[in-house]
């Protein structure tokens, strides 16, 4: 019984983004989400191969959404501390506003999955190593427009971003207020001189 002609591929990937992000990917084994999306498991197997290869579709759904995806997208000329005040707190009012705290997809799989899983354990790493790749990158475009100092250690700073944002998106599970959650954020960047002021706050 091949799957139904209803199948809307993209929702079935949103679909199972959702499971994964709240059930974790062990718990979503093919049987789970072949009964969760009304298919059976040969359709399963049809439309997305392996379950592996349905996750890291997934994954890139999901980051395509992140709060954090502006970084992968910024191109220079760029206001650097404006760019990184604003993820931040866009990634703040994100989490703070998931009424079942879910933290964020790619972290709570690096959690359960790096070290663990041979072939999404790879996956998961360099998403995470991309991004202070692009974190450092970033940096530098401001060192090389002189809004930053010429001296700043542009790797250990996207290091320390990244820490700030995978903080974050663990804190949250716990401390849900956006409030709060912005508090976290801006003592830090404030402490980087990387937090630009004089943007509307709108949580205070």
């Amino acid at each position: 019984m091949g799957r139904p002609s209803a199948f809307d591929r993209e929702q079935a990937v949103d679909d199972v983004m959702h499971k994964i992000w709240r059930d974790g990917y062990e718990a979503s084994s093919v049987k789970a989400i072949s009964e969760m999306l009304g298919i059976t498991r040969s359709s399963f197997y049809n439309a997305f191969g392996t379950r592996e290869q349905l996750f890291k579709e997934a994954l890139v759904h999901y980051c395509k959404q992140s709060p954090d995806y502006a970084l992968a997208l910024a191109t220079p000329p760029i206001d650097v501390r404006m760019l990184i005040t604003m993820v931040f707190r866009e990634a703040c009012a994100a989490r703070a506003q998931d009424p079942e705290g879910r933290g964020c997809y790619a972290i709570n799989s690096v959690a359960e999955l790096c070290n663990t899983d041979e072939e999404l354990s790879p996956v998961l790493e360099d998403l995470v190593l991309g991004s202070i790749d692009q974190i450092q990158t970033i940096l530098t475009w401001g060192v090389e427009s002189k809004e930053l100092p010429r001296d700043l250690d542009t790797r250990a700073m996207a290091l320390s971003l990244q820490n700030l944002l995978i903080g974050i998106n663990v804190m949250c599970k716990i401390v849900r207020a956006e409030a709060d959650l912005l508090k976290v954020a801006e003592t830090t960047l404030k402490g980087l001189n990387l937090y630009e002021y004089g943007i509307d706050e709108a949580v205070n």
